[in-house]
C-alpha cells in the first residue's frame, strides 16, 4: 500500500471511526491482503474487522470468489473501506451497489482509488477517477434504488512528507442513507492541505481549489516552464 493510501484511510478512521457507534462496529475491508501495510493497521480499537479478498494471504480473513456479491449479510456492517481495488475492478459499480447492500443505513463507504499513475495490471487495471467519479456512483446508486449520499471528495497532492506521490488519490466517503448526512459533521478535507477539486456536502458549494489540468499535465508544465 502505497504511503498517501495509508494517510487517509487512517484519516478516515480518525475522523468518522473514532468513537464507535455500538459494541458491535464492525469494519469490512474490501481487498485486504496486506501488501507493504494495511489499513487495519491503523483501524479503530476494538471494533470487529473482517479482510475480503481474492486470495488468502496477511489480513485475509474471508476468500471470496465473487467480487460483486460479498458474503456478508444484508445491512450488517458500519463502515466498509475499499483502498486501490477499483481501478483494478471491471466493474466496479456492480461493486459499489453490493457494499450498499452490506451497510447499515447508517454506515459509511470509504473509497481511495488513484486519480493519475501508470498502467499496473493487479490482474487488470481499467479506471482513473477524477472529481465527478463520486457524484457519478451516487447517481447509479439512486438509479439502483438506494438512496446514497456523497459526504465528501477529493484529488490528493504529493505526500505528506513531501515526496511525489504519483497516483494523486481520489478520496470519497458516503453514507448509505442520506437523512443521515447529519449524523457526521466532521470531514476529512477539513484538515487537508494541498488537495485539489475538493467537494464538501455541508459547508461548501461547488468544487474546491478547482483544478482542469491533469497532476501528469501539470508536472510537465512545471518541468518545461519558459520552454513552451
Amino acid at each position: 500500500m502505497h504511503q498517501s493510501a495509508m494517510h487517509y484511510g487512517k484519516r478516515f478512521f480518525e475522523v468518522y471511526c473514532s468513537q464507535p457507534k455500538s459494541d458491535d462496529f464492525t469494519i469490512a475491508e474490501i481487498g485486504s491482503c496486506d501488501i507493504n501495510g494495511s489499513l487495519r493497521d491503523v483501524s479503530p480499537d476494538g471494533v470487529r474487522y473482517i479482510g475480503l479478498d481474492f486470495t488468502e494471504g496477511k489480513g485475509v480473513d474471508v476468500v471470496i470468489d465473487d467480487p460483486y456479491n460479498f458474503p456478508l449479510e444484508d445491512a450488517s456492517v458500519d463502515a466498509v473501506v475499499c483502498s486501490s481495488v477499483f481501478e483494478h475492478s471491471q466493474f466496479f459499480w456492480l461493486v459499489f451497489l453490493d457494499i450498499l447492500r452490506v451497510l447499515k443505513p447508517q454506515g459509511l463507504f470509504y473509497l481511495n482509488a488513484p486519480s493519475n499513475g501508470s498502467f499496473h495490471r493487479c490482474p487488470v487495471d481499467c479506471w482513473r477517477f477524477y472529481p465527478d467519479s463520486g457524484l457519478a456512483l451516487v447517481a447509479w446508486g439512486k438509479r439502483m434504488g438506494y438512496t446514497p449520499r456523497m459526504l465528501e471528495s477529493f484529488i490528493g497532492a504529493k505526500s505528506e512528507d513531501g515526496t511525489v506521490d504519483p497516483w494523486h488519490d481520489f478520496v470519497a466517503v458516503f453514507v448509505k442513507d442520506e437523512k443521515y448526512e447529519y449524523a457526521y459533521r466532521e470531514r476529512i478535507i477539513d484538515t487537508c492541505t494541498g488537495y485539489t477539486n475538493g467537494y464538501h456536502s455541508i459547508s461548501k458549494s461547488g468544487l474546491m481549489n478547482e483544478q482542469t489540468l491533469s497532476p501528469d499535465h501539470v508536472a510537465l508544465l512545471e518541468k518545461y516552464k519558459g520552454n513552451l
